[in-house]
């Protein structure tokens, strides 16, 4: 007991010294070298709260420093750890990770933050001696250190040694989300990406705050999730997708654990999607007894939608959904379950709400919440479903219903948050279909004013799918990635108060040189005066 108590005593006394100097460092205080321009406050993304510049004070990241962590807490020293995996190959530094509250190196701290942080929130402090976040759980720490990752210098982001200095300007950061949901989507069924692929594209979404990665893991022309109850899904199903396809085209169960574990690790959620009661000729195909007349439709490349249903009166049609669901149920810790739900063009009204009549109580069966695209609002599911808006137009009834209901709505309108649509018209990749979305056309709306009759109060948050009908590989994902996500990001986790197209494409413009440094091939918008 007496060793316990002196030993908090001693964090406690530790604690005390380091918030007092955290919390008053004098403006003009000595440091050993100047910020550089693109290592300013005032060029993070997405904009934070609130930010004090401390002109003068910088911190200089040393081969001495070190990560130190919340005494006690394994959620910090996880995040620790990561902070230490970010930060060692650019500057070579050991950079070990250690519990205590010193006011040197980079400390992680889960006491001391304000209360309007949150759960996903932090206080971010740099000082001569060194930088300190706090937050009051692992996540605000998470984001607190994508913040730091953007106030050093932009070749922190190589994957091989640098030279230094490894600067930090001086200030404070006081910054939480808008929304609680800030996601990506990305479609591995029309076209398939490999574990390596998902996980790169993971780190680079987790850099801009989003919180979900959503995949669509089945279509018409793939599906990409290994079933053992229904193998043939993956085996058959999985064989083909749009262009040439080579080997295995699906994840095992230990490969999508794998990932489920590596997001969860880089602070995101995943939501698996299976589109039901269309989009569904891949399962149509592995399995016949699946369809109205007992057979199977041939396989398809193609990118013509709408065409595809499950057999509605099929008893074995609930087996085989109860089926997937509880399997991928026991796969996914997240909250969801993603039942689709959108284009279903070959199923009859009536046929439709019988379906989903049948089929979200199966969710809700395997302990999930459903979330569907906003089609399925009109079979007036339970308010703890989430419809996903992807519309072209700014009004929509049954979405406006549904939020007056009590449902929280998830926005991705396809002419602002779809990042597969092409910049231009000359551009080589991507559709045209909803819209040509320039960098400026993705951050000029407001989710929470965006859909008539739908309050603010009702908006769940943001989410920018990517469908990959046009692209095959990481970097066609990038290029149409970025610029526009980490404008989509901004929207989910700004305060809608700082809204500015003409700052925040200021501050865009210095990622590119962290984008190139890491390797990213981003789309040079001409909207941007990048900087070089």
């Amino acid at each position: 007991m007496g060793i316990g108590t002196s030993t908090r005593r001693l964090h406690g006394a530790a604690l005390a010294l380091l918030l007092a100097a955290t919390s008053a460092v004098a403006v003009g205080a000595a440091s050993p070298a100047q910020a550089t321009p693109e290592t300013s406050l005032r060029h993070i993304v997405p904009a934070p709260v609130k930010v004090t510049p401390r002109p003068g004070v910088t911190y200089s990241l040393t081969a001495g420093a070190r990560i130190q962590t919340q005494p006690g807490s394994a959620d910090a020293r996880k995040v620790g750890e990561y902070a230490a995996e970010l930060l060692r190959p650019a500057t070579g530094y050991r950079l070990p990770v250690s519990s205590g509250v010193t006011p040197r190196g980079v400390t992680l701290l889960l006491v001391g933050a304000d209360p309007k942080v949150g759960q996903e929130g932090y206080q971010l402090d740099v000082t001569p001696w060194g930088v300190v976040i706090r937050a009051r759980a692992a996540a605000g720490l998470f984001a607190g250190v994508q913040t730091l990752r953007q106030l050093l210098p932009a070749k922190i982001e190589a994957k091989t040694r640098q030279s230094g200095p490894w600067t930090v300007p001086g200030g404070s950061v006081l910054d939480y989300p808008r929304f609680g949901h800030r996601g990506a989507m990305l479609d591995v069924a029309r076209h398939f990406f490999s574990v390596d692929e998902v996980k790169r594209y993971i780190d680079q979404i987790a850099a801009y705050k989003v919180n979900y990665l959503h995949l669509h893991l089945a279509d018409d022309q793939g599906w990409r999730i290994e079933i053992k109850s229904w193998p043939r899904l993956a085996t058959y199903g999985g064989s083909v997708e749009i262009g040439p396809g080579e080997g295995a085209l699906y994840y095992t169960q230990e490969q999508y654990k794998g990932l489920v574990k590596y997001a969860g690790s880089r602070g995101i959620t995943i939501i698996p999607e299976i589109d039901m009661p269309g989009h569904t000729n891949a399962a149509l195909a592995s399995y016949p007894e699946l369809n109205c007349d007992g057979v199977a439709p041939p396989l398809y490349d193609g990118t013509e939608v709408g065409f595809s249903s499950l057999c509605i009166d099929k008893p074995i049609t609930y087996k085989f959904v109860d089926d997937v669901l509880r399997e991928l149920a026991a796969l996914t810790p997240g909250p969801f379950l993603h039942i689709g739900g959108d284009e279903a063009h070959s199923t009859s009204e009536p046929d439709f709400k019988t379906f989903m009549d049948k089929v979200l109580p199966l969710v809700a069966k395997h302990g999930k919440l459903a979330m569907g695209w906003h089609e399925f609002v009109k079979t007036n599911p339970a308010t703890s479903a989430v419809p996903q808006f992807w519309g072209t137009e700014t009004v929509d009834a049954d979405v406006a219903a549904a939020a007056a209901r009590g449902n929280k709505i998830l926005m991705s309108p396809a002419v602002k948050a779809y990042l597969d649509m092409k910049y231009d018209e000359n551009f080589p990749l991507g559709q045209d279909w909803a819209a040509l979305i320039e960098v400026k056309d993705a951050y000029d709306w407001n989710p929470g004013a965006y859909l008539k009759d739908v309050p603010e109060s009702a908006i769940r948050g943001v989410e920018a799918p990517l469908w990959t009908e046009t692209l095959a590989d990481s970097s066609d994902l990038e290029q149409m990635a970025f610029p526009r996500l980490p404008a989509i990001a901004e929207l989910g986790w700004s305060p809608q108060s700082t809204h500015n197209w003409d700052d925040f494409s200021k501050r865009l413009a210095y990622q590119a040189p962290r984008w190139k440094a890491g390797g990213v091939k981003f789309y040079p918008s001409t909207q941007v005066n990048w900087v070089k």
